[in-house]
């Protein structure tokens, strides 16, 4: 049945109490940006560096344009044509969004599958939509009554079905959650007073959030649609100081930087800033790029073009930049509505995992060098891990040889290939700076990258 209002803040007050009656010793997170900023971010993702994103629902049915399909059909003024003829030329007159629910049937998933995929692609992390700008939930959410993946469409958790398998390879799981949702009610009756109301925060968004932090226990907690109202709206510092306090992943849990309007690259735990975000410098601040193998669309395009997707050695360049600069990277791919990942983004995935067997050792755990980058025979990013330095070659030598201006050398240097495990012979540049490395024979390696390992030097 349909959750009155009064059992739904019955609802968020039981979890909440439920979740804090054990409270830990240490100092505790107060409800301001102050407090919540200085949070130091657990150490497994900053070692993780690299991981999987998935969206995944709704808009996979009509798989048209991107998963903001409903909102250029019926959301924006005016409506996008291309979207308002697909369903002219496609669907009954009257057709109406909640009616793909039941088309999203996903009679092909196989969490293991998926899991599989996803180690095999290196990720160390995996983030799939919980809920999208559309308000449909991927879990039996009490919260969004005949508009989740139990009560319509598969027929079954998807949140805890993946989370299942994805834990069971050794991976970290999160959530991507988004706080606004196009046209419900009470959000659109909260936007039309100017926000001054929040009917919409109090009786869904803040009792599923807390519910899903309880049922499912992320350790990442991707926010996204918090652009048109402030933190002080959706109540985010009150979240996050429960989050960081009292929830059951209070040591573990990572956000990121969308908690309202104005909040991306100031405020939570680690800093999105905008989609694809690239800084071009070291930041001071831990940070992901999140990025989609399809450049023009998120969700799952029935259209989509070879031409239109990121090729293998354009997504390790991309990596070995962001992770070069102190980032993480967050690769997407989309679905299909029947549970399938495309066979090419499959591929990908395999692609960068290959990639990452003979050169993770410079990319897990790895720090920013001192310098970053230096182009002199051909683009190289420096990371680094105790007393190593990796340079990473993101394209082949014209020559057998290889000149690196950045590091300064000494007796003891030594440089090696990883995946080789012969040292090679360099000479110095200048005394004490700089070397030129003889390269053997480059094959041709998954993603066109290769590094080498410089120990003694400075």
């Amino acid at each position: 049945p349909r959750c009155t209002r009064s059992r739904r803040i019955m609802l968020a007050v039981f979890v909440l109490v439920a979740a804090s009656v054990s409270r830990p010793a240490g100092a505790r997170y107060t409800a301001d940006w102050t407090s919540l900023d200085a949070r130091p971010l657990p150490s497994w993702y900053d070692e993780a560096k690299v991981g999987v994103f998935i969206h995944w629902g709704v808009f996979s049915v009509p798989g048209f344009q991107s998963e903001w399909f409903w909102w250029h059909w019926q959301g924006e003024q005016p409506p996008d044509q291309k979207c308002v003829s697909y369903m002219s030329k496609n669907y009954p007159p009257g057709f109406s969004y909640p009616e793909f629910a039941p088309q999203f049937h996903a009679q092909f998933f196989n969490p293991g599958e998926w899991a599989d995929i996803f180690k095999a692609s290196g990720a160390k992390y995996v983030v799939l939509t919980a809920k999208h700008h559309e308000g449909f939930t991927n879990w039996g959410s009490p919260n969004s009554w005949n508009w989740n993946s139990v009560d319509t469409g598969p027929h079954r958790d998807l949140v805890g079905d993946l989370g299942e398998a994805v834990r069971n390879r050794s991976l970290h799981y999160g959530l991507y959650n988004s706080l606004y949702e196009w046209f419900h009610p009470l959000y659109l009756a909260d936007k039309k007073n100017g926000f001054k109301t929040q009917e919409f925060v109090m009786h869904k968004l803040l009792p599923e959030l807390y519910n899903m932090v309880v049922r499912y226990r992320p350790e990442v907690i991707w926010s996204d649609g918090d652009w048109e109202a402030p933190d002080t709206y959706w109540n985010s510092t009150q979240f996050l100081a429960w989050l960081y306090n009292d929830s059951p992943v209070k040591d573990t849990i990572v956000t990121n930087d969308r908690w309202g309007a104005g909040c991306a690259c100031k405020h939570g735990g680690y800093y999105n800033c905008e989609d694809k975000y690239t800084p071009g410098q070291l930041p001071k601040h831990k940070w992901e790029k999140c990025t989609s193998v399809d450049t023009f669309s998120w969700g799952y395009r029935r259209n989509m073009k070879m031409s239109e997707l990121m090729d293998l050695p354009t997504i390790i360049k991309d990596l070995v930049g962001t992770v070069a600069l102190g980032g993480n990277y967050l690769l997407n791919v989309g679905p299909t509505p029947d549970g399938m990942i495309p066979v090419v983004f499959e591929e990908r995935l395999r692609g960068v995992g290959d990639w990452l067997g003979i050169n993770g050792e410079a990319i897990y755990a790895s720090k920013p060098w001192r310098i970053q980058t230096e182009n002199t025979t051909v683009p190289v990013w420096y990371t680094s891990k105790g007393e190593s330095v990796y340079a990473i070659m993101t394209a082949k030598p014209p020559k057998l040889t290889l000149q690196l201006l950045g590091p300064k050398t000494s007796g003891a240097t030594k440089v090696t290939l990883l995946g080789n495990p012969k040292p090679l012979p360099w000479s110095p540049v200048q005394p004490n700076a700089g070397l030129t490395v003889l390269l053997p024979e480059l094959s041709c390696t998954p993603g066109q990258a290769w590094t080498l390992k410089l120990d003694g030097i400075q």
